[in-house]
C-alpha cells in the first residue's frame, strides 16, 4: 500500500491526513500544515521516526481552538493507521519503542486490537502548563485522539526529563518509532491479527 488518505469533517473542522509510504521526501516538513508550529514539529518526529511521509491539510471554522485541532488531528491520523493495520496482511499491529533527546527519555507501547484506551504516566515529573506556546494537556489530547481513532491501546511513560521541549520530543519520538514497528510487515504474520482474540465480528439485531 503506497498511501492512505483520510478526511474527517465536522462543523468545527475539516482535516485531511495522508500517510505516504514512499521514501521520506527531503522537504517532508512542508506537507505538515497545522496552525500550530510546535504541533507541526511533533508530527515531524512521528514521520521521521515512523519512516513515512505525513501530509496534513486543515480547514477550521472561525475559531482556531488548539484543543479541537489536536483532538481531531489525532483521531484522523489514528483512523488512517487503523486502516493500514486492518488492510495490510502481515503487519504486526503492535510495537513499543524508546525515544531520547539529551536528558529526556520516554517509552511508548501500542496494540491495535479494537480496544481504545490511552494512558500516560509522567512518573512524578513536573511539567509546565505550556511549552512553546502549546498547552501540555493538548499535546496529550492528540495522543488520546489517536487512540480513539485507531481503536488501539496506547501507553506512554516519561522515564526521565526536565526540559519541557525535550520531554515532548522524547515522547513523540518514541511514539513514531512504536508506530514504525506496528506497520512492519512480516511473512510470519500473514493471516494473523495483532491480538489472540482474532478478528472481531458483531451481530446486531
Amino acid at each position: 500500500m503506497n498511501n492512505i488518505t483520510v478526511t474527517r469533517k465536522t462543523t468545527e473542522s475539516r482535516i485531511t491526513v495522508t500517510l505516504d509510504f514512499s521514501p521520506i521526501r527531503p522537504d517532508y516538513r512542508k506537507y505538515i500544515k497545522t496552525p500550530i508550529t510546535f504541533l507541526n514539529h511533533m508530527m515531524e518526529h512521528i514521520a521521521w521516526r515512523g519512516g513515512f511521509n505525513i501530509e496534513i491539510d486543515m480547514e477550521l471554522d472561525e475559531f482556531t481552538l488548539t484543543h479541537v485541532i489536536c483532538e481531531d488531528l489525532g483521531i484522523a491520523l489514528g483512523k488512517a493507521a487503523k486502516h493500514y493495520v486492518d488492510t495490510v496482511d502481515g503487519c504486526y499491529g503492535y510495537g513499543d519503542a524508546v525515544g531520547i533527546i539529551d536528558e529526556a527519555k520516554a517509552e511508548t507501547a501500542l496494540s491495535f486490537e479494537s480496544r481504545a484506551y490511552f494512558d500516560i504516566d509522567y512518573h512524578g515529573a513536573e511539567l509546565t502548563e505550556k511549552v512553546e506556546g502549546m498547552d501540555t494537556q493538548d499535546l496529550e489530547t492528540f495522543l488520546e485522539g489517536f487512540a480513539q481513532g485507531a481503536q488501539c491501546t496506547l501507553h506512554v511513560d516519561l522515564l526521565k526529563g526536565h526540559n519541557g521541549h525535550h520531554i515532548w520530543e522524547a515522547i513523540y519520538r518514541s511514539f513514531g518509532s512504536a508506530v514504525a514497528r506496528v506497520f512492519e510487515v512480516s511473512e510470519v504474520r500473514k493471516g494473523k491479527t495483532s491480538g489472540v482474540a482474532g478478528k472481531i465480528e458483531w451481530e446486531i439485531k
